[in-house]
């Protein structure tokens, strides 16, 4: 199986105060990203073909998904948080890299997801609002008498022929593209993963699981595993979902452990949890 980066490190607290230390005194609102993955004790992360970072809110592990993001130049869409100090914090870390990392790889967020889903839906708004206009169109032509004059009329006339031949629905669905319109929010955040993950490249992932139904997280699961064993894909990934953190070929990160360590699924709190939760209810499944 194909890795492209073998290990990441981050500045120590020392080396972050060391910086910080030198500072001239100024009003700054943030001094992002220092002192949040040395205050969660990730110093460095070794790669597998899938690395997942698990962590709650706050934990840091979008932020190191950023960081990586930004050192090895990845594409990106969205925006995300930076301020004044990243670029200083960055210059700070240091890679080791294996085979050198297509120009394909990219990092996905879930504001990329959103995004797309969003421009979807407002796609989808202007096909209802044509498909509307269409069955008054239909209903225009169907009940018409046309004589054609001239070739200018010729487009008039198809229009009046197919109106004649056609159910309004099936005429509707000849005149206006609505391929889109039948997939959920779901299936098409899972279309945006399938889309954009190529064949030999390195992807970073942030809770890619949102928006995803179980089904869905499952499909994902497997389109990644696939992806490393037959497509030469390495992923970094940050989630707390419990299909995605059962992953094969994986290496799981707690950043919820202080200091952050290397820990099986089963052994994680959000799966423990929800291990539990079923557990005191298996009598009701039966």
């Amino acid at each position: 199986m194909k890795q492209y980066i073998e290990s990441f490190t981050f500045p120590d607290g020392d080396k972050e105060f060391d910086f910080l230390l030198k500072i001239k005194r100024k009003c700054y609102d943030s001094f992002y990203p220092f002192k949040i993955l040395s205050k969660a004790g990730l110093i460095g992360l070794d790669f597998e073909p899938v690395t997942i970072l698990y962590g709650g809110n706050g934990s840091g592990k979008t932020t190191a998904l950023n960081i990586i993001a930004e050192s090895l130049g990845l594409n990106r869409e969205s925006v995300y948080n930076r301020s004044n100090f990243f670029e200083d914090y960055t210059g700070m870390c240091s890679y080791s890299i294996l085979d050198e990392v297509p120009e394909t790889s990219r990092i996905i967020t879930s504001d990329d997801v959103f995004d797309y889903m969003l421009n979807i839906r407002m796609l989808n708004l202007g096909i209802d609002d044509k498909r509307d206009e269409l069955l008054g169109e239909y209903l225009e032509y169907k009940h018409a008498s046309f004589k054609m004059k001239s070739l200018d009329d010729y487009e008039e006339l198809k229009k009046n022929n197919l109106s004649k031949s056609k159910t309004q629905s099936m005429y509707v669905r000849k005149r206006v593209m609505d391929n889109v319109i039948t997939k959920s929010n779901g299936e098409s955040g899972f279309m945006y993963f399938t889309s954009h993950i190529k064949d030999n490249g390195l992807y970073l992932l942030d809770e890619p699981e949102n928006s995803l139904s179980p089904d869905k997280q499952m499909e994902l699961m497997a389109f990644i595993e696939d992806s490393v064993r037959f497509f030469g894909c390495q992923f970094i990934i940050s989630t707390h979902s419990p299909f995605l953190l059962s992953m094969k070929y994986s290496k799981i990160y707690d950043m919820d452990a202080k200091p952050a360590k290397v820990t099986k699924w089963t052994d994680l709190d959000n799966v423990r949890r929800y291990y539990h939760f079923f557990k005191e209810r298996e009598d009701e499944f039966s």
